[in-house]
């Protein structure tokens, strides 16, 4: 397996043959697997998680790895083609990337959503392009609209879980945030919960539905595993009888790109801060996943962060099980 740049990537069997090395190594975490293996990690924007994990999990490999940071300690990279370069970037992704390829036997490359063009985000050009430059194989640790290492790990977490695959229901909800956030996250944890086959609640504010690219791929995954996806912004309708709530929040289509006109529009949404009393008697018993950071009391209470029903460490956990279990299928 060359590219791993979306859930998709991984063919059914593939996929659960990943979810069960996962729990494999989540009761016996150090191998050799990698022994003598380099990874290269490129991280053109910050990291906790995905960072952290991937270079724990070399090591409980057995393996090796190194850190570029475009702009802070190595030289910022131009991703855009037929440009001439008299600005700040000094080196070209088409130089970059087939160099560290050369060090390394596998690359991974953080870039997220420029925000600025719908449709280029949309098209995921700038992984594409950086995969399509990598003769070894690539993993895509969060581009402008998808995060598979996190789907990869949200899907564990649901099987720890038991949450049922046909039948079970998940609620993604749109939370409020100061600013609005890229569609990667939403669209990787639909896409997630769809392809499981899961009846999906979307519940978004009006004027918040996600792209209808985003939709489409959900629905088409829907079809495929027997699943349903609807959208609404009636919360108690929602969440009734929903295993899951997962919460996280994007920016409204029709404004992308152009936050000040989508500020009056976000502004009157602040209680879309997800608390204890969204649960109640319709959901009593729900879990809630969230793919952290998350600002508390703006997007989800502390109440609930802190409460019982909470699995955002074991979400942020799984994404080092999985992710050893990924690089093991691609480099064993």
């Amino acid at each position: 397996m060359m590219k791993f740049l979306d859930l998709t990537d991984l063919a059914d069997d593939r996929l659960e043959r990943v979810l069960e090395l996962a729990k494999e190594l989540e009761q016996a975490p150090l191998r050799e697997a990698l022994r003598g293996k380099t990874v290269g990690l490129i991280f053109m924007n910050p990291s906790l998680r995905t960072l952290a994990s991937m270079q724990a999990g070399v090591a409980q490999l057995g393996g090796h790895s190194f850190l570029i940071q475009p702009g802070a300690g190595s030289w910022k990279l131009e991703t855009r083609d037929g440009v001439v370069m008299d600005g700040d970037a000094v080196e070209h992704v088409r130089e970059a990337i087939p160099v560290l390829a050369s060090y390394a036997d596998l690359l991974g490359v953080r870039c997220f959503a420029e925000q600025k063009s719908l449709a280029d985000d949309l098209a995921d050009r700038t992984i594409q392009a950086m995969a399509a430059l990598c003769p070894k194989p690539f993993v895509n640790l969060e581009s402008a609209v998808s995060h598979p290492c996190q789907a990869l790990a949200d899907w564990k977490t649901l099987e720890d879980l038991e949450v049922p695959r046909r039948g079970g229901k998940f609620v993604l909800s749109w939370a409020y945030h100061p600013k609005a956030l890229p569609y990667a996250v939403p669209a990787s944890a639909l896409h997630t919960a769809a392809r499981r086959g899961m009846d999906v609640a979307i519940l978004r504010p009006e004027g918040y539905g996600l792209p209808r690219e985003v939709m489409a791929k959900a629905e088409a995954l829907a079809k495929s595993s027997g699943g349903r996806i609807r959208e609404t912004s009636d919360r108690r309708e929602a969440m009734d009888g929903a295993h899951v709530l997962y919460a996280k929040s994007w920016g409204a289509p029709q404004c992308y790109g152009r936050p000040a006109e989508e500020a009056p529009l976000r502004a009157p949404l602040k209680d879309w801060c997800v608390a204890e009393s969204w649960f109640e008697s319709a959901a009593p018993g729900a879990k809630f996943m969230h793919c952290l950071p998350v600002r508390r009391n703006v997007k989800v209470a502390d109440e609930v962060l802190d409460g019982p029903r909470s699995v955002v460490i074991r979400q942020a956990t799984n994404r080092l099980h999985a992710q050893k279990a990924l690089l093991m299928e691609m480099l064993s």
